[in-house]
């Protein structure tokens, strides 16, 4: 066994008894539990009885107060009236150990098995895609098919139900739409859509190994129709707009008091001073001498300095991400840390909170 794979696996090794000395000894359950809070939900139909589509609304809101058939208690109001279940929302141990504590016959808090293992799934497959900062290895490669996979599924069952179903079958067969998806759907069909689905099925084309020379003709019109309208869009909301916003005055007066403004001129005069310059270093019909020459290298500064902050945004951004996944592992999953004292009940949280305060006083 080689040097670095023995280091590793004992780093592997130590990190697991860890984590299962973490996950067993602790006084109020294993690290990484998810508990939900149980909300019951009552709706109540109060259409009238030649009324076609009923009328749900919540038997516990303000609403059912006005009318006759909510005066009476849930229970025995018709089957058919009536329509309940529980919703499960997102608790914290907290506030399941401050209710088990006042009355655990009827506590609406409980431990989520399911939720607790996704907490475990996301911890492992964060874990798997840091591995790669050791080597590639097959976690990565697991971890990394699980996500292309799951995000491809997912943006096919959003792009069928959200584009698909209404804007293509809803636009063509609007009745048949009607019956098992969008029952608020009253519109006529348009059989111009027709159009699209020809082109979808022939890009569909590109699938079979003779017909596939076939799909290049829709996705020739797909390509074109999106770069006019792109092109139209990006004249508008890019070229013209920089454009206006460099079309800026040098010199500012304050409108309240008509004093000049240095802060606001300044700002203004580098707009200017860096999008000219900048132009300058991009024309190159003329040779950077002289005074073009030293204008174009105040364009390279300017340049430069945008790209840097640009990039600078962006590692903030992925440092920002990394941080936040380092805070589930530790708060959500490990329990090393608690820095909204999510885990302790509201009692104990205000008895420290006033242990602290008088420290400091």
């Amino acid at each position: 066994m080689k040097k670095e794979t023995l280091i590793w696996t004992i780093v592997m090794l130590l990190g697991a008894v860890v984590l299962v000395l973490n996950a067993t000894l602790r006084q109020h359950g294993p690290a990484g539990s998810a508990y939900v809070e149980a909300v019951p939900q009552r709706f109540v139909d109060v259409s009238d009885p030649g009324e076609i589509e009923p009328y749900w609304i919540s038997y516990d809101s303000e609403e059912a107060l006005d009318y006759e058939i909510c005066a009476q208690p849930f229970a025995d109001i018709p089957a058919e009236k009536r329509e309940d279940w529980i919703r499960y929302d997102q608790a914290t141990l907290g506030k399941y150990l401050e209710e088990e504590a006042i009355n655990p016959a009827r506590n609406p808090y409980q431990f989520s098995l399911s939720r607790t293992i996704g907490i475990w799934i996301a911890a492992f497959f964060t874990l798997f895609i840091f591995s790669f900062l050791y080597k590639d290895n097959p976690f990565y490669k697991i971890a990394e098919s699980c996500v292309v996979g799951v995000t491809a599924a997912y943006w096919m069952v959003v792009g069928f139900w959200d584009v698909i179903v209404p804007n293509l079958l809803g636009k063509l067969f609007p009745e048949w739409v009607k019956l098992w998806a969008i029952p608020g759907l009253e519109e006529p069909p348009n059989y111009w859509y027709a159009v699209p689905l020809v082109l979808g099925i022939l890009l569909l084309m590109r699938l079979s190994p003779k017909g596939a020379w076939i799909s290049r003709w829709p996705l020739a019109f797909v390509i074109g129709t999106t770069a006019g309208m792109r092109l139209t869009g990006f004249l508008h909301a890019d070229f013209l707009s920089q454009i206006r916003n460099t079309v800026i005055p040098v010199i500012v007066f304050d409108p309240t008091n008509g004093s000049f403004d240095w802060w606001a001129s300044l700002s203004n005069i580098i707009i200017v001073v860096g999008v000219l310059s900048a132009l300058v270093y991009f024309f190159f019909s003329i040779e950077h001498k002289g005074v073009v020459g030293k204008t174009a290298k105040l364009g390279i500064w300017f340049l430069m300095v945008t790209f840097g902050a640009a990039f600078g945004y962006t590692v903030m951004g992925r440092i920002a991400l990394f941080a936040i996944r380092l805070e589930f592992l530790f708060d959500d999953w490990l329990w090393l840390i608690d820095p909204i004292q999510r885990r302790v009940p509201i009692e104990e949280v205000a008895l420290l909170w006033s242990s602290l305060s008088a420290g400091f006083i």
